[in-house]
């Protein structure tokens, strides 16, 4: 009886763990940029390993820095927020959390205080 329980609450452990990294579907109709990193149009499926966002497509698979981030709100969709063919955060649907993508140096305005 104590395998059976013990069983029961590895395999929830399991489950919980296997959810945590959920991965999301995000169509890019135009290339965009991340960084210095271009992604090419096309369905990717796109999760949160620690502080980098790894997204696939077919057999490739690229990685860019990011941090996953909260808003007061739940997202009913997944979808992405962009600016100048440079993506800049992922609303990911079902939740409140969003992948957000820092600007790198070519995207900062010039002659900004520090």
């Amino acid at each position: 009886m104590k395998f059976t329980k013990m069983t029961f609450g590895l395999a929830t452990l399991a489950l919980g763990v296997a959810t945590a990294a959920s991965s999301y579907s995000v169509k890019l109709y135009d290339p965009m940029w991340i960084g210095s990193t271009q992604l090419k149009a096309g369905e990717y499926k796109v999760e949160m390993q620690g502080d980098k966002a790894v997204f696939k497509i077919g057999k490739s698979v690229v990685e860019v820095p990011a941090t996953l981030g909260k808003s007061d709100r739940k997202y009913a969709s997944t979808s992405f927020l962009s600016e100048n063919s440079r993506l800049l955060e992922i609303d990911l649907g079902g939740t409140t959390s969003k992948i957000v993508f820092s600007a790198g140096p070519e995207t900062q305005s010039a002659g900004g205080s520090k």
